[in-house]
């Protein structure tokens, strides 16, 4: 009887395997079809979803035709990672048109002779290394200004009250800035706000040739960013961000650890042709008493 019992659960046990067996090569074959359209990929281990620390090729070059159209005036807003050391990201069309045009404006009848801090006094001085002209903004001044300055804090985390006012700056051909560092060097001050942690630049016009901002103290294969051809011979001495209007560049002057960070150092490259208008906004540490 046992024997009988056995026999007829043999059946049942091979219809098992065949089953699983189907299912296995229907599987297979849908996966196979997936593949074969696209839909579906294999990660490959010799290629990363990130790219390597300063390894710059994978920079996308973004451009836009700006003979478009009011419409394509502000255009599509992303942020570009395009370093490491430093910590730098640009904010692409972060201002529209209208808000570049307004900081200019606004700013034009107040332009004065830039100044530079003195490291020992902490006061600002005249200096050769620095030929362009300015003025400050008291900060929240207006209705766009606090927009601008809201839309700061989101882009860097960094509460509003932490943001020295907008500096607007104008550059004539041949005009520059030495490379430098934001952060202090002085006690003087740092006692109000604290360390300077960030810098955000913002670019209020396109610039025909030159006025690069320049990192020459950066980590990273310089040449390999898609726009290294159209560099001036400053901007091929670092990692060169070119003007663009409406476009912002957030760099870090102070590594994760709140250790300052010597890759920041940068400058800006001679205008060569046309005209460079900007606006400079530095963040703080802490609270920052207008």
């Amino acid at each position: 009887m046992a024997k009988g019992k056995y026999s007829r659960l043999q059946p049942r046990k091979s219809s098992s395997s065949t089953l699983m067996l189907s299912l296995l090569v229907a599987f297979t074959f849908v996966v196979l079809i997936l593949l074969a359209l696209g839909i579906l990929s294999i990660p490959s281990p010799s290629r990363s979803r990130f790219p390597k620390p300063n390894d710059l090729t994978s920079i996308a070059h973004n451009t836009r035709d700006r003979s478009g159209g009011a419409e394509d005036d502000n255009g599509e807003q992303w942020v570009e990672v395009v370093s490491w050391e430093p910590r730098a990201f640009v904010y692409h069309n972060f201002l529209t048109k209208e808000e570049c045009d307004y900081l200019i404006s606004i700013a034009k009848p107040h332009m004065q002779k830039s100044t530079v801090v003195d490291s020992e006094t902490g006061k600002s001085k005249d200096s050769r290394v620095r030929t362009s002209s300015g003025t400050f903004l008291a900060r929240g001044r207006d209705k766009i200004v606090r927009n601008i300055e809201k839309k700061i804090a989101d882009f860097t985390f960094i509460p509003v009250e932490h943001g020295e006012g907008l500096q607007v700056l104008h550059y004539e051909v041949g005009q520059k800035y030495e490379p430098h560092y934001d952060y202090f060097q002085d006690e003087f001050n740092t006692k109000n706000g604290g360390q300077r942690i960030a810098t955000v630049l913002m670019y209020l016009t396109d610039v025909e040739e030159g006025g690069e901002t320049v990192f020459p103290a950066a980590k990273g294969n310089f040449s390999s960013v898609p726009w290294w051809n159209e560099l001036s011979d400053c901007g091929k001495k670092g990692l060169s961000i070119k003007p663009k209007r409406g476009d912002a560049l957030l760099f870090w002057s102070m590594r994760p650890d709140a250790t300052l960070d010597p890759s920041s150092l940068h400058g800006g490259c001679p205008v060569i042709k046309g005209n460079k208008w900007s606006s400079t906004k530095w963040m703080r540490v802490s609270e920052y008493k207008a």
